[in-house]
């Protein structure tokens, strides 16, 4: 493992059990496979099912991410973390959008865990450390689909240039592309489901090996 995660201490305050999955691999881009689309859909219409609006912020992980939000002071119904957005447009019936297999396996995942998952390209991450702390006022950043990106107060991994990711959104500077060729992937636990972390990181390892073609997997557990 090349790359050296921190947790800052104003990030931990603020969000005490935080734990992040790092994980690093060697990877195929591709358009997503049948597959991969036929077991978004099924959770899909799972989810559906399921819950209605009010229900999504009471899954476990969405709640602990929202409430490390609001220890930091910024406003979770204004900066959803994603895997909320994701399960938002489910229950809305606007339903998932496909990207790639990159993309889309990380939407899985974070759909199945309840975390936000950023997937980013390796080598465009600039330095040897990731310092997962909190957004400053006026610091840039620009998200992905969602330009300047206000991220005061929002939890943050940054590299030796700056901001990489938040649980609202990655930065466009790293997102993976059809180029991509080595991800770096944070998966960010601020609350636990039901999953234990070794039923995580398989099925991390599994999801990525079929559907991206992973080789060179390494995975390592930041926090408590």
């Amino acid at each position: 493992m090349e790359k050296h995660v921190v947790i800052s201490d104003k990030l931990r305050a603020a969000a005490p059990d935080y734990q992040m999955i790092y994980l690093e691999a060697d990877v195929v881009t591709s358009p997503s496979p049948t597959e991969l689309i036929n077991e978004l859909n099924a959770l899909e219409a799972k989810y559906k099912a399921e819950y209605q609006v009010p229900d999504i912020n009471t899954r476990p992980g969405i709640a602990a991410t929202r409430k490390a939000y609001k220890a930091l002071g910024k406003d979770p119904n204004r900066y959803r973390p994603s895997q909320e957005q994701l399960m938002r447009r489910i229950v809305r019936g606007l339903g998932l959008y496909f990207i790639d297999n990159l993309v889309d396996t990380g939407n899985l995942l974070s759909l199945t865990f309840g975390s936000s998952i950023g997937v980013f390209d390796r080598d465009k991450i600039e330095g040897d450390t990731i310092t997962v702390g909190v957004g400053e006022a006026g610091e840039p950043y620009e998200g992905i689909g969602r330009g300047p990106l206000n991220i005061e107060g929002l939890p943050v991994q940054r590299d030796a240039k700056g901001g990489i990711g938040t649980p609202t959104s990655d930065n466009e500077r790293t997102k993976v592309t059809a180029d991509t060729r080595r991800i770096s992937m944070c998966v960010n636990i601020y609350g636990m489901e039901s999953l234990p972390l070794s039923d995580m990181e398989a099925l991390l390892t599994d999801r990525l090996t079929r559907y991206c073609s992973a080789t060179n997997i390494e995975t390592t557990l930041i926090g408590r």
